[in-house]
């Protein structure tokens, strides 16, 4: 697994689509990243405000006085941030690997941390357990979420090498 956490460059791709959107403040900006994810992720202010301080700076965003909320910062995108915004769109459609990665690498963990004996991790009362039922669990919303978005969910049979050289894509080594 290459990332331990999202993929580079998603927080500051997110604030750019946010913006095209309509002009924003940061914790705004947080609570709508919070809602795309489903409630599962919410970025720290330290990862929201410096980009939004880099994009004035770079002159992709500007700060906008708001008459009706004197004291917040509003940020709006600029003609250069919808170009950015371009670039990141082409970048970001080449990241769904990167997101891969990074979900099935947390969810090996999570059944290392079940079923390796090295690892010693009780399960608490009234908790989340890192055991079967609960790794059934969120498999089971995944594919809810999955029917949900795209349809019913269809298993697949192949192997990741046949995967892969029928959708055209490289392996990793």
């Amino acid at each position: 697994m290459e990332h331990s956490g999202p993929p580079k460059g998603l927080v500051s791709y997110l604030v750019l689509e946010l913006l095209e959107e309509k002009p924003r403040y940061g914790y705004e900006i947080l609570k709508e990243i919070e809602a795309i994810s489903g409630g599962h992720w919410e970025p720290s202010y330290g990862s929201v405000y410096p980009v939004l301080y880099k994009f004035e700076e770079e002159g992709w965003a500007e700060r906008i006085e708001r008459e009706d909320e004197p004291d917040r910062k509003y940020f709006q995108l600029t003609a250069d941030g919808e170009d950015e915004l371009a670039d990141r769109r082409e970048e970001s459609a080449g990241k769904a690997h990167d997101f891969a990665d990074t979900i099935l690498g947390f969810y090996h963990v999570y059944v290392a941390l079940a079923r390796d004996e090295r690892l010693d991790v009780p399960c608490k009362p009234d908790a989340w357990c890192f055991d079967e039922e609960f790794s059934a669990w969120m498999i089971e919303q995944m594919i809810r979420h999955h029917e949900r978005d795209f349809g019913e969910f269809e298993r697949i049979d192949a192997t990741p090498e046949e995967f892969y050289a029928a959708h055209g894509v490289e392996m990793d080594d």
